[in-house]
Parts: structure tokens; sequence; C-alpha cells
């Protein structure tokens, strides 16, 4: 079992940023893929951004170029950072652990709200 920690969301105008941690219990393994997913009111959860143990990312369409996602082995810990914010961008943001094994692991979601 993994616990994920989430820290780092909160209210921000629009424009603005604003980075969210994420640090895994146990050691991060080459096969475990870190993540953020989102989820706004009465919508699906979807993936945000994800990356690999070597550093390999993937972004979601609308975060491209807005929001980066880096990980730190050494610390267990995946970061998002999140630059020019809209108010689509509102939601709760879920730090995400999957491997080649099918095991996957979420946070207790952190809620990033978007609004002047």
């Amino acid at each position: 079992q993994v616990q994920l920690v989430e820290s780092g969301g909160g209210l921000v105008q629009p424009g603005g940023s604003l980075r969210l941690s994420c640090t895994a219990s146990r050691t991060m393994y080459n096969d475990d893929t870190m993540g953020w997913y989102r989820q706004a009111p009465g919508k699906q959860r979807d993936m945000v951004a994800t990356i690999t143990s070597d550093g390999a990312t993937g972004y979601e369409h609308s975060v491209k170029g807005r929001f980066t996602v880096t990980r730190d082995n050494a610390k267990n810990t995946v970061y998002l950072q999140m630059n020019s914010l809209r108010p689509e961008d509102t939601a709760v943001y879920y730090c995400h652990v999957f491997n080649e094994y099918g095991q996957q692991y979420w946070g207790q979601g952190t809620q990033v709200t978007v609004s002047s």
C-alpha cells in the first residue's frame, strides 16, 4: 500500500500560479509512473500530467505550455507547477501513482480554485 500526501492547493486569481506537491510513503521504483488528475464538479476525473521515473512526461492538451510536472525520486515526490491559471482549471487535483503490475494509488485530493 502507498499513501500519497498532497499539498499546495488554494485560491488564485486568473493568470496566477500555484505549485502542487505530492509525497509518497514508500520509495518510487523505476516502474512507478507518477502524475496528476483533476475533477471539476459534475465532470469525470481526467489526466492532467504524468511523469515516468526517467523523466518522460505527458500532458493533457489544454495545459501544455502552462503546467510543468517534475519529479524528485530521492524524495519520492512529484510536483505540478501551474502557471497562467484559468477559471476552467478549477477542480480537485489528485496525485496518482501506477505501475506495470496494475497497481494504482490515489491521494486525497487538493482543491484549486481560480477566480477573481
